[in-house]
């Protein structure tokens, strides 16, 4: 409930909006029980001033009742139209609230700390908890305050014609407002938790099985994943019946506490009224206020019943936002160095306190305006250097600066502002061509936007699609073939205009005619940067080109591919290499 409690701490910025939508449910709930408790009375008098003659007709004032009875109604459609309004306005603001509260939080972490995390997981969290978040203050919050202070004002109000029926209808609500809605939630709790993680493991295994379906259906693993969906879908349903269940309980308890209540006050209002202690026309006040003071709490059982999943998703949110992130920004950045060199001196480097070192003691030198390849078995140290660079993860020893400017002091934002990164995963969104090249220059002009194109031969097919720039790409690129794709990503590139290029294996999964077409565009989006390639394509590095062989986060070898291949040292470790990298 810790986490619940932390929520409610972010509801600050909208008490204006939470205190009007409380105040009109209330205004609302009010006028119910005004409305059926006024109209009780009326008619019962009316009917016993009908008996009594025209003198005691003429001398009952049917307007002023008449008029409550309205004034009653209309506030009632009012306040309610005007409650759902004020209600989903401040529900929808605190939801965008806690979404970008949560991305915000989540940005920072990316891709290093959430690395280990699935995709599909990381979705339902943004997507599914804050949504669950969002209706703790509509179906938990909300009911619970209007239920207090309504029950206090109705059986106040039935307390100064009756105390015993004020104090019976207060018991009643008490009993209904608290007592079902405790059980409910010591009985649906636990089910309640276990429908949030099941449809979080739900989706998870769903996105994941989307996303990786042309694998499974090569290594025949679909039937064995699909089983795993189904028996997730089959205990989710078995957990929502469970609730389901419970929910008619509450529901039923209330409506039989409602019932009981209403017959006391009955049974109250006719022994005061025998005894002519009491009006007869109040006994229909008596009763119908009692039964209209439980739409106050009718929906407390089901709201509590699910603050269980309310608050397991409270955890998951606050779970991932309280991580710390991976690299501590300064609070500003120094001016930009002349010269962009990247040198690392006895660099060591890992992802967790236990975990091994991912860069033990790597010192390496790149010249500003050089070409150079990086190749190494899995685990070499690859990745690590490129997210060392990218200030996606810290260093713990040694020295890595950029134009002599230790990148510790620099803020990753504008250390990334001077790398364009191309890989075989590179994002495309659902949007259209021109949408996703301006990812890389929001303010490009379309003439930008050409250039770019042509420069990564991709200009004549977008011309000659009908809509041009406006083309959609489809959802991950659907309507693109893999060679187009990547194109759209040099595109976007060579928009960038860095200084740094990284390719990491970007022509990866291509047949070989449009790999050797898009290497002589990279050739062209390379020039005048400088460009540090990951690939395990020993054919297509050139003799002049600088090769560093990475081993166990340390340089192995470093020198000219011409150089290397003809040293007799490196010749048994370029060809284990190769075939290292040809089972991957």
């Amino acid at each position: 409930m810790r986490a619940l409690i932390r929520l409610l701490r972010l509801y600050g910025p909208y008490r204006a909006w939470i205190a009007s939508g409380l105040l009109l449910a209330l205004a609302t709930i009010l006028a119910n029980f005004g409305l059926l408790a006024l109209a009780g009375w009326f008619l019962a008098t009316a009917g016993l001033v009908g008996l009594g003659g025209y003198a005691a007709q003429n001398a009952f004032n049917f307007f002023t009742p008449a008029a409550g009875v309205r004034f009653f109604a209309t506030v009632r459609v009012l306040g309610r139209y005007a409650g759902r309004i004020v209600d989903h306005e401040a529900a929808l603001r605190q939801l965008a609230r806690l979404r970008v509260f949560l991305f915000e939080k989540l940005e920072p972490l990316a891709p290093a700390a959430l690395a280990a995390e699935r995709s599909g997981d990381l979705l339902s969290r943004l997507v599914a908890d804050i949504d669950r978040l969002g209706d703790v203050y509509l179906r938990v919050l909300a009911p619970f305050a209007v239920a207090v202070a309504a029950a206090l004002a109705m059986a106040g109000t039935l307390a100064i014609f009756v105390p015993l029926a004020g104090l019976a209808l207060l018991a009643g609500l008490a009993l209904a407002g608290l007592a079902v809605p405790a059980a409910s939630l010591a009985l649906g709790a636990r089910a309640s938790r276990e429908v949030v993680t099941t449809r979080n493991e739900l989706r998870a295994d769903a996105v994941d099985a989307i996303q990786g379906l042309a694998e499974l259906l090569t290594y025949n693993a679909a039937p064995a994943v699909a089983a795993r969906i189904g028996d997730a879908n089959d205990r989710l349903i078995a957990r929502e019946a469970r609730l389901a269940a419970i929910a008619g309980l509450g529901a039923g308890a209330g409506q039989l506490i409602a019932n009981a209540t209403m017959g006391a006050a009955l049974l109250i209002g006719l022994e005061l009224a025998g005894a002519h202690h009491l009006p007869g026309a109040d006994v229909p006040l008596l009763t119908l206020g009692a039964l209209a003071a439980f739409e106050a709490v009718a929906p407390l059982p089901q709201a509590f019943q699910l603050l269980g999943g309310m608050a397991e998703s409270a955890r998951r949110v606050f779970a991932i936002a309280d991580r710390a992130p991976p690299v501590r920004e300064p609070k500003r950045s120094p001016a930009r160095p002349q010269h962009l060199d990247i040198a690392l001196s006895g660099v060591r480097l890992r992802y967790a306190p236990e975990a091994p070192w991912a860069l033990d003691g790597l010192t390496l030198t790149i010249r500003e305006g050089e070409h150079v390849t990086i190749l190494g078995r899995s685990g070499a140290g690859k990745t690590s250097f490129i997210n060392l660079l990218l200030r996606f993860v810290e260093y713990e020893e040694g020295s890595a600066s950029l134009g002599g400017v230790e990148l510790r002091a620099i803020r990753g934002d504008d250390v990334r502002s001077l790398f364009s990164v191309v890989s075989q995963r590179t994002q495309l969104f659902a949007g259209s061509i021109r949408d996703n090249l301006r990812i890389a220059r929001p303010d490009a002009d379309d003439a930008s936007l050409w250039r770019a194109l042509e420069t990564a031969a991709l200009s004549e097919f977008v011309r000659a699609r009908s809509r041009g720039l406006d083309s959609p790409v489809g959802e991950g690129a659907a309507r693109l073939s893999g060679g187009e794709a990547r194109r759209l990503a040099l595109a976007r590139a060579a928009l960038r205009d860095a200084p740094f290029l990284v390719l990491d294996e970007p022509t990866e999964g291509l047949d070989p005619l449009t790999e050797a077409a898009l290497r002589g565009d990279l050739g062209r989006l390379a020039a005048g940067r400088t460009v540090i390639s990951i690939t395990h394509r020993l054919a297509f590095i050139a003799p002049n080109d600088r090769i560093v062989v990475l081993d166990s986060g340390r340089v192995a070898e470093d020198g000219t591919f011409a150089v290397l291949r003809t040293d007799g040292r490196i010749v048994p470790r370029l060809a284990r290499l190769q075939e290292d990298l040809a089972r991957i």
